[in-house]
């Protein structure tokens, strides 16, 4: 199940790898990513570079969802952009996918952000070590939510 991304600051395409069962534990540390309102990566620090395999080069022009596991519900997301689309600040609990297929499990805030004029220009977003118990279960109602799709 191979999907190709496209960077549109560079015009490669990026092929997304197969899902493999294998975690990669995230220890900590801070994780940040910017995008432009259309999701679009333009700032990802080395922390998630390090995490998802990616380079600067690959990740700053392409979707966000270059790092989205398949296991993730697309009504997942659709919440967050409503949210995050109004101006509001919105976290959750999500399963990612490294450049290797390898996944790990973080807790996402979103935030948007403004121009003087008050209208969104962008959003930041910050990843942190999830709880266990609030993951496992986030976990178990995306696999609902994702047999239900």
């Amino acid at each position: 199940m191979c999907k190709l991304i496209k960077n549109i600051l560079t015009g490669k395409q990026i092929t997304k790898a197969t899902p493999i069962e294998e975690e990669i534990i995230f220890d900590g540390g801070v994780m940040i990513t910017e995008t432009d309102t259309a999701g679009i990566i333009t700032y990802a620090n080395r922390k998630f570079r390090e995490m998802t395999g990616y380079t600067s080069e690959e990740l700053i022009g392409a979707p966000h969802s270059i790092n989205r596991h398949p296991d993730m519900p697309k009504a997942a997301f659709k919440e967050m952009w409503e949210t995050i689309k109004k101006g509001d600040y919105w976290e959750g609990y999500v399963k990612n996918m490294s450049a290797d297929g390898r996944y790990y499990l973080v807790m996402v805030w979103i935030k948007p952000k403004f121009d003087t004029n008050g209208n969104i220009t962008g959003y930041i977003a910050g990843r942190k070590v999830p709880n266990k118990l609030k993951m496992s279960r986030a976990l178990e109602m995306y696999r609902r939510m994702k047999a239900a799709e």
